[in-house]
């Protein structure tokens, strides 16, 4: 094989390498924003089209303060009530009525309180309307009956103010609302990679020697 043969056989794996770069080369600088948009846009569609829809429900109880008592320490209890709310002596009266274990509870039952109202709103998720609806009620009640046990000492009542209806929207984002939220990603991440690259710099103009010269040298050095 001539050496011609053999210097165009190592070129040539190195040939399909050289295509890719100058493509790569002829990409504008801007590439990474347009491509975080749309990668994000299908995570978040594809998220909100397979996650399955959650709905929420929630019962109010208020704090009532009795002849002993205020309106302020009314408002302490009440805060008082919604950490409890979620405790395992409220919740373990609560799954029977519910109709599911301690565990779910705690992880889809939550309890909130205003800083001005002596009020609780116990909020329950669930993917079934009517189950997040039992929960809601079902913790309200039992938090209630403990706090009933001991309205003789606090001289606070705690009383249901209104019961949790069956939600019929559901809580969770929708497909819509999880592709915004992808896309606004996506595009801050490829906006953050365009930052990142390093600036393309021109390269260093190199001298040229004109051909007399380069004649003259070789003549002289001979």
């Amino acid at each position: 094989m001539t050496e011609t043969a053999q210097a165009q056989d190592r070129s040539a794996p190195r040939a399909p390498l050289a295509r890719a770069a100058a493509r790569t080369r002829r990409l504008p600088r801007w590439w990474p924003l347009p491509v975080g948009l749309v990668a994000g846009a299908l995570a978040g569609g594809v998220y909100g089209a397979v996650s399955t829809p959650q709905y929420t429900a929630t019962s109010y109880v208020i704090a009532v303060p009795t002849g002993e008592s205020d309106s302020m320490s009314a408002l302490g209890f009440a805060q008082a009530y919604s950490r409890v709310a979620t405790q395992v002596a409220v919740l373990s009266d609560a799954q029977v009525a519910a109709g599911v274990p301690i565990s779910t509870l705690q992880s889809n039952v939550r309890a909130e309180t205003s800083p001005d109202a002596p009020m609780v709103a116990i909020s329950a998720s669930s993917a079934r309307p009517a189950q997040a609806m039992e929960m809601a009620n079902a913790v309200a009640r039992a938090l209630t009956v403990n706090a009933g046990h001991t309205k003789d000492d606090t001289h606070v009542e705690l009383l249901r103010f209104t019961r949790a209806v069956k939600p019929t929207d559901p809580s969770s984002p929708s497909a819509a609302l999880t592709t915004l939220v992808g896309a606004s990603a996506g595009g801050l991440l490829g906006g953050l990679a365009l930052l990142a690259r390093p600036r393309r710099t021109a390269a260093p103009a190199t001298a040229t020697v004109p051909a007399p010269a380069v004649a003259d040298a070789v003549r002289g050095g001979a």
